[in-house]
């Protein structure tokens, strides 16, 4: 049987960090026209979709995630001319743009939350989460996500205000119908502007019942979406897209269950805590084991059914660079890079590429916290070193982990500051500019991009990729492989997820080879795999 798709099922999304993406009127701070600028580019690598952090106006507390106006532009990224301008452009290349929805909290300079700490009796006071004291201190002992307690006193009112996030970025009360109703008017006016859908911040938090201390997964958090769905993007074909870091296969099909009328899909990041020691948090760092990663994707890929669709995601903008991560940036950078790839794009869901990743841009370690600009990287260093945890310790934590390393400006030549900027960086450009960049990927055939242009290309044209039941293979510990079937045929993806060779066998036959990082297969059996390849056959 032949499936439809929606056309998500079928996309590629590019997210653009527009602070690091390219700077066109001197200031060091990417913006909107820059964007519009390199669309002819991501028109040829032949992505779908955009997805777009946030662009809102805001005091950049939290790099655009403290919004103090939704209705308005940043004034450093540009004007809603520009944005417009940035629709309509991704329009005539066929890429639709995707909005960041940042609805768990505001900025304390949205004019809402000015209201609200005009007093008790305030219309817009119930907009947020307000507490009295508890025996003379915070109502409870919820921790915030960037250190502290995640309530702040309001000396004026004797009450305490919930911010899961820093203290400039305070809850909204998801509770109170008028908050709702205010966030749907905002999603349809972007609507009404022709976006083509929304990826929404740490969603699962809208249900929480902090005084209970439930943060994420409330018991009224599916209720809300369903009337997000019904008030907003419901009866429209969008990309919705939830984050959702908790979510286990059962969660994310409550999100994603066509039939529950909630989102398109959820981002989960169960593969993402696997180098991290269980219970410590992300920061306590500890070795990527592949059965383990081979096992929670195939969970994944299997476990959801027709009841939900995967996110296909290694990097975002709160991610290292995934080949320093998993991969390996020095000797064998392009063909980790490619491995990467071809491993991810095969797999049931929609792919996400992070801006840069399509290049194989790394991480830029730091040798002194004054190097460092992350809000979250900055805190937890202040508290850890206070604790007595030594500075070495904790710089090599944020070298591996740190969110400025997806951040760094995108390197688009060799020339100064990597072409980004004509002026001094927001953040400091990667020093491997002169041999990374856009200018010298596009004059190789070879280079990483043009994988992931024919990645693209090969889902665009290839159903087996978007519907094919997927089994994984048992294999080496290192070999990570597995099949796609549909209608009859089946493709075979192998790669050897290691800097050590390994040895590989199938019981099949190769009818066409789609794809390879430079070893070419000739037969399936005792295949020697060097470090790092990795192939997708058609099988006969």
């Amino acid at each position: 049987m032949t499936k439809t798709a929606n056309w998500w099922q079928e996309a590629v999304v590019y997210q653009v960090y527009p602070r690091s993406f390219q700077d066109t009127d001197g200031d060091g701070i990417g913006d909107l026209r820059g964007i519009i600028n390199h669309l002819d580019y991501l028109e040829k690598l032949g992505i779908t979709a955009l997805w777009l952090s946030p662009v809102y106006k805001s005091p950049n507390d939290d790099n655009g995630y403290d919004i103090s106006d939704y209705e308005d532009i940043m004034t450093e990224f540009g004007t809603m001319a520009d944005m417009d301008e940035l629709i309509a452009e991704g329009h005539r290349r066929n890429i639709k743009i995707v909005m960041d929805l940042v609805v768990n909290h505001t900025s304390d300079e949205h004019q809402w939350f000015i209201e609200a700490k005009k007093g008790t009796d305030n219309p817009y006071r119930d907009y947020y989460v307000w507490a009295d004291p508890v025996d003379g201190g915070a109502p409870n002992d919820l921790v915030s996500t960037f250190s502290g307690s995640a309530w702040e006193f309001d000396a004026a009112s004797g009450q305490y205000y919930l911010h899961i996030f820093s203290k400039k970025q305070p809850d909204l009360n998801w509770a109170n119908p008028a908050v709702r109703q205010a966030v749907y008017d905002m999603m349809n006016f972007w609507i009404d502007k022709g976006i083509g859908g929304f990826r929404m911040d740490v969603i699962d938090l809208i249900g929480k019942v902090p005084l209970e201390k439930i943060t994420s997964n409330g018991p009224k958090l599916h209720e809300y979406l369903q009337e997000m769905n019904r008030a907003t993007f419901g009866d429209k074909d969008m990309l919705t897209v939830g984050e959702t870091w908790g979510a286990t296969p059962e969660i994310a099909k409550l999100y994603s269950d066509p039939a529950r009328h909630e989102l398109a899909m959820d981002f989960q990041f169960e593969h993402i805590g696997l180098d991290e020691v269980e219970g410590e948090g992300k920061w306590a760092l500890k070795p990527l084991e592949i059965p383990a990663l081979k096992t929670v994707m195939a969970k994944w890929q299997t476990e959801l059914g027709e009841q939900g669709w995967n996110s296909l995601f290694w990097n975002n903008h709160d991610l290292p660079r995934i080949v320093s991560r998993w991969g390996n940036d020095s000797q064998y950078r392009v063909e980790s890079a490619k491995m990467l790839a071809i491993l991810l794009h095969f797999m049931k869901g929609t792919p996400y590429i992070y801006q840069g990743e399509e290049i194989g841009m790394t991480n830029a370690p730091v040798t002194d916290i004054s190097q460092v600009e992350d809000i979250e990287a900055i805190n937890m260093y202040n508290e850890a070193l206070a604790a007595g945890t030594p500075k070495a310790q904790l710089i090599e934590s944020i070298n591996a982990k740190g969110r400025d390393n997806a951040r760094t400006p995108i390197q688009w030549d060799a020339t100064a500051q990597a072409g980004f900027t004509i002026g001094q960086p927001w953040l400091a450009v990667n020093p491997n500019y002169t041999t990374i960049n856009v200018a010298a990927a596009l004059a190789d055939p070879n280079s990483i991009f043009y994988t992931y242009q024919k990645l693209i290309q090969l889902r665009k044209t290839q159903p087996i990729i978007i519907w094919g039941e997927f089994a994984l293979l048992d294999t080496a510990p290192d070999v990570f492989a597995y099949t796609r079937t549909y209608n009859g045929a089946q493709i075979l993806i192998v790669t050897n997820f290691s800097a050590t060779p390994n040895t590989f066998s199938f019981a099949g036959e190769i009818k066409e080879v789609w794809i390879d990082n430079g070893f070419v297969p000739t037969q399936l059996t005792d295949v020697e795999l060097p470090p790092y390849a990795a192939f997708a056959v058609n099988l006969k």
